[in-house]
């Protein structure tokens, strides 16, 4: 089988809604209900498909017609330098063919073992600015305690909280008291065995960080994340400032435009926690990426807000990288993309195992999706 040729290609963009509007971060405006995911199917001379997230045109996708599978993904070392653009469909065809879910290739492929049934650590990543239109803290705090009270009835057990709206949307000091307030009403609403983050989007000082953290200080924040644009200096003081409050809040970076030099101050223990985009980053190239964190005892955590797909491939990761510490869980709802054997319990995705990624392809809407907004070829 892996020297099957690939005879098809199609590729189209699949529509969907998250179930509560998402509001501003410290940067952006509302980022709303509406979500999409590019999807590529792979189609194999024996008819076997693999599908998955994947940004690209007709000419980059015709070139994989006529390629054997052999050359395109090696077993021990997954997806070839070259063709990673097809990660997410490739990795989810290679599944296919084996009749095995990603999370067991990438163990093979890194000399881990997984037990049964596989799961992975998740955080709600759904609490943003959905407060900015009311004018009293304490409501504020009430309504996004609420959110986090809905998401804990649906599983979760860590919730990551959008900090930073005195960057742009408020007031500064008004903006930084709202911070303090929706923190601490979450943390009074989920109580003391939750996991809380907080992220910024560059939209703190190191000042502000400092006084946001000491004022939460005893909600017990498990990282920061993207407190200013990273800066060895400042994340040198911050973590200084920690360590000498005793407070074991990790720094968190990595998900955007980031630093060419942020692995080396993750290898020197400035930031403990990398969030590369699984999209842009991949998902071969975050397996040794994983494995090279977790030689340096540095945490991983792949971002991919507002991507779906990466809901469920990410914590396949879980099968290669012990430092997996969380997989970011933005809840939508995608006509055309069955994910129903995935369930959030207890804090855990729990993963299937189903071939490939284990997602379910409607082929009639996936069909309806290329004719209105992409392509398919054949050999």
């Amino acid at each position: 089988m892996e020297h099957a040729r690939i005879v098809a290609v199609a590729w189209g963009i699949l529509e969907g809604t998250r179930p509560r509007a998402a509001g501003c971060n410290a940067r952006l405006g509302r980022h709303g209900t509406r979500i999409s995911v590019p999807i590529l199917q792979i189609v194999t001379e024996e008819g076997i498909a693999g599908f998955g997230w994947c940004r690209t045109t007709p000419e980059q996708a015709v070139s994989l017609l006529g390629m054997r599978f052999d050359a395109l993904f090696d077993p021990t070392r997954g997806v070839v330098s070259g063709w990673r653009a097809f990660d997410f469909p490739l990795w989810d065809l290679a599944g296919k063919q084996q009749g095995r879910p990603v999370y067991a290739l990438a163990a093979d492929m890194c000399g881990t073992t997984t037990t049964l049934p596989f799961s992975a650590p998740c955080y709600d990543t759904s609490l943003y600015f959905d407060d900015l239109h009311l004018a009293d803290d304490g409501a504020a705090g009430e309504l996004m305690a609420s959110e986090a009270r809905a998401g804990f009835a649906q599983g979760h057990r860590a919730f990551k909280l959008k900090v930073g709206r005195g960057a742009r949307h408020m007031p500064v000091e008004a903006g930084t008291r709202r911070d303090i307030a929706i923190v601490q009403a979450v943390r009074a609403a989920v109580g003391a065995d939750v996991q809380l983050m907080l992220d910024a989007n560059n939209g703190y000082t190191l000042n502000l960080a400092k006084h946001v953290l000491e004022a939460t200080a005893d909600c017990g924040i498990f990282w920061l994340e993207e407190a200013f644009h990273e800066d060895d200096e400042l994340y040198r003081d911050l973590r200084a400032w920690l360590t000498a409050r005793e407070l074991p809040i990790l720094i968190a970076d990595g998900e955007g435009q980031a630093d060419p030099r942020l692995l080396d101050w993750a290898r020197a223990g400035l930031v403990a926690v990398v969030q590369y985009d699984i999209f842009s980053h991949g998902f071969t190239n975050w397996l040794t990426l994983g494995r090279q964190l977790d030689g340096w005892n540095v945490r991983s955590a792949p971002h991919h807000y507002g991507g779906h797909y990466g809901n469920y491939a990410a914590g396949h990761l879980a099968g290669a990288i012990r430092g997996l510490s969380f997989v970011e869980w933005d809840d939508a709802s995608v006509p055309g993309l069955d994910t129903s054997r995935y369930q959030v319990v207890a804090g855990r995705v729990v993963i299937p195992e189903l071939p490939g990624f284990g997602i379910e392809l409607d082929t009639e809407l996936f069909q309806h999706a290329v004719a209105r907004t992409g392509f398919a070829r054949t050999l």
